[in-house]
């Protein structure tokens, strides 16, 4: 355990110094796929930031957030097999983060809170930069009472900036599925929005 730490601390140094293109990743995501083990460290240091900070904004925890990131590096060994390029590398992978911490969540019961606090935290960097502090903070406040599926949706989309095509592989259902939920949930804070005034 020490030692993978040690390497993937590395690994985190070098994908911060390096500008990897797409074809490069193209290159390396093959090579892996071939059995090529330099070629499947390479692809690890190019997203292990993503995964980590993924899992990070998921559970609101660093410590479970390595432990998700080892998890889902070890695990991607033996999946890397599976991908077929049906849809970009990072949607895959992102899919194999999510799926890791909601399993993460299910045994924590943690799940709800950690997406709140996540929420508010992004609701205060979004207020300093954008100087609507209550508006911002009003929306985020209410995204965090969503129940699921909606609030899962929210956050890919919202948080983490993700197409409905890219949510909707990701979490297993249709695009027009994703669209729908955000319809209903714009439609759900446009309710609220109303109702706070008259209040």
């Amino acid at each position: 355990m020490i030692a993978f730490k040690k390497w993937t601390g590395f690994a985190k140094l070098l994908n911060s110094a390096s500008g990897e293109s797409i074809d490069s990743e193209t290159r390396w995501l093959t090579l892996a796929q071939q059995g090529d083990r330099a070629a499947f460290q390479r692809l690890l240091e190019l997203h292990y930031d993503m995964i980590y900070q993924v899992a990070y904004r998921f559970t609101g925890h660093s410590e479970d957030a390595e432990d998700i990131t080892q998890d889902v590096c070890v695990g991607l060994a033996n999946k890397i097999h599976a991908y077929r390029g049906e849809a970009k590398f990072k949607t895959w992978l992102y899919t194999i983060i999510v799926n890791a911490c909601l399993d993460g969540h299910r045994q924590r019961d943690r799940q709800h809170a950690q997406l709140a606090d996540y929420l508010e935290y992004a609701a205060h960097v979004d207020a300093v930069n954008q100087d609507n502090a209550q508006q911002v903070a009003w929306l985020y406040r209410e995204l965090a009472r969503l129940k699921e599926p909606y609030k899962e949706t929210a956050f890919l989309v919202l948080a983490e900036d993700l197409s409905h095509a890219e949510v909707g592989k990701i979490l297993g259902c249709a695009e027009a599925t994703i669209s729908w939920r955000m319809h209903e949930i714009r439609h759900q804070l446009k309710a609220q929005m109303e109702s706070d005034h008259e209040g």
